[in-house]
C-alpha cells in the first residue's frame, strides 16, 4: 500500500469499523425477541428477494440449505412466510412473505428509520447534521464506483 497516502487508510480503516458498529446497533434496536438473528436475516432477504426457493435464498445467504430449511421453518411457525409450488418445477417451492410477514419488515424498518433520526436530533447540532448529510454525499458518490 505504499502509493496509499496515511489518510485514505486511516478513513477506510475508521469508515468500516464505524459502519460495523453502526449496523450493529441499527439490527439491535428493530431486535424482535421471538426471532433469531439468522430468522430476522431470512425474514429480510426473501422480502427482499420476492418469490424465491429455499436453495436460492441459501446462496444469497451464504448458510447451507439445511440450515435454510431451518431458519424458514421457523418463519412458517410464525405466520411470516408462506410457501407455494414453484409454477414452473412442481418439485419445488417458492417462499414468500405473508401480509404479518410484510408488516413486520415495515414495522422494524420504521422503528430502525426513528431510532436513527431520534439519535441525529438528540445528540447532534444542525451544523453536525449539515456536516453528516455532506459526507453521506461523498459516501454515496464512494458506493457508485
Amino acid at each position: 500500500m505504499a502509493d496509499i497516502s496515511d489518510s485514505a487508510a486511516r478513513a477506510a480503516r475508521d469508515l468500516r469499523v464505524v459502519f460495523s458498529r453502526l449496523r450493529r446497533r441499527i439490527r439491535e434496536v428493530a431486535q424482535d425477541a421471538d426471532l433469531s438473528p439468522s430468522q430476522e436475516s431470512a425474514l429480510t432477504l426473501v422480502g427482499k428477494h420476492g418469490a424465491a426457493t429455499a436453495s436460492a435464498l441459501a446462496a444469497a445467504e451464504g448458510v447451507r440449505p439445511q440450515s435454510m430449511a431451518t431458519t424458514l421453518a421457523a418463519l412458517d411457525q410464525h405466520g411470516l412466510i408462506r410457501r407455494a409450488p414453484d409454477p414452473d418445477d412442481g418439485r419445488r417451492q417458492l417462499v414468500t412473505l405473508t401480509d404479518g410477514g410484510r408488516a413486520r419488515i415495515a414495522g422494524n424498518r420504521q422503528v430502525r428509520e426513528e431510532w436513527l433520526a431520534r439519535a441525529f436530533q438528540d445528540r447532534y447540532t444542525e451544523e453536525e447534521r449539515q456536516t453528516v448529510l455532506a459526507a453521506l454525499e461523498l459516501m454515496e458518490r464512494l458506493s457508485r464506483q
